[in-house]
């Protein structure tokens, strides 16, 4: 991304949003993108859960950013990310423990999320408070619209439910009521691989169009 002060804040907001969209435009975040839309509300807490690490990670870089030395900037930035990283597993862990358990390992994963990373290296680190906080929000939102998209899609097609509210009426083989066949394969990792590919189809057909 470009200085901040050769943009707009409002261009550093939308940015995160489309055109420099984590997931459909920068390829970042892969791993919890495939592993945890099977449904919305774990996609929606991973998400809910990058944002607060983003905002928090970019706000602490940004006002240590005059103090780090070259030779010792990842270090610091791994480090201020684990630290954000593990009070949020901690929260789930203590107020959400069923969706912690669902997520397993990819909260405690997001210290090594490509997002998280580049934000600080890209933003945070050359820029002041405000407009890391608007990167980091705007990154944040895009990274999450992205994930419960996805897993919107994977589980109304995987069980005609989204939410666990009923969307499609799934047919009855007994008394053959409702009209809509799951489509099981669309819970499993290829749903996810096959999702993705077709959104990141659309996108780029999007961006044809656009120029």
């Amino acid at each position: 991304m470009a200085n901040a002060t050769d943009i707009s804040i409002s261009k550093t907001f939308i940015a995160g949003l489309w055109e420099e969209n984590p997931v459909l435009r920068l390829l970042l975040g892969m791993c919890p993108t495939l592993a945890v839309t099977a449904a919305v509300k774990p996609a929606l807490t991973m998400g809910c859960s990058v944002i607060f690490v983003l905002i928090c990670s970019n706000i602490v870089v940004s006002l240590m950013r005059n103090l780090l030395k070259p030779h010792l900037r990842i270090l610091m930035f791994t480090l201020t990310i684990a630290t954000f990283v593990t009070i949020a597993d901690l929260f789930l862990k203590a107020y959400v423990p069923d969706m912690s358990e669902t997520l397993g390992p990819y909260i405690p994963l997001i210290i090594v999320n490509c997002i998280i990373i580049c934000r600080a290296e890209a933003c945070a680190s050359q820029n002041g408070l405000v407009v890391s906080v608007i990167d980091a929000i705007g990154m944040g939102l895009g990274f999450t619209g992205t994930l419960c998209v996805l897993a919107g899609i994977r589980e109304l097609l995987a069980t005609g439910k989204v939410f666990e509210i009923v969307v499609f009426a799934a047919r009855d083989p007994v008394t053959n009521e409702g009209w809509f066949t799951p489509w099981a394969a669309m819970g499993m990792p290829v749903g996810a691989f096959v999702t993705l590919g077709l959104l990141l189809g659309l996108v780029n057909l999007i961006t044809k169009k656009q120029a």
